[in-house]
């Protein structure tokens, strides 16, 4: 996994992983702490998003927390 950079210094998220149609966010805290999301849930227009705000580096845990919530394909 890649080392989210968080610029704001305020996010749940630790790092993220890239895969074809897929990304994978690990956060700090939680019971679960990695999610897979695909084009299955929450699709395939929000995966692009959170792929791009992760690579940011800037607004992916309140991208998900505001707009994906618990759309995600599964989580470990």
């Amino acid at each position: 996994m890649e080392r989210y950079r968080n610029l704001t210094g305020d996010s749940n998220v630790v790092a993220y992983q890239l895969g074809a149609g897929t990304i994978t966010v690990q956060f700090a805290t939680g019971t679960y702490r990695n999610y897979v999301y695909d084009a299955t849930a929450p699709g395939a227009a929000k995966v692009a998003e959170l792929s791009r705000l992760a690579v940011a580096g800037r607004g992916l845990n309140s991208y998900i927390v505001g707009v994906v919530k618990k759309d995600y394909a599964h989580k470990y």
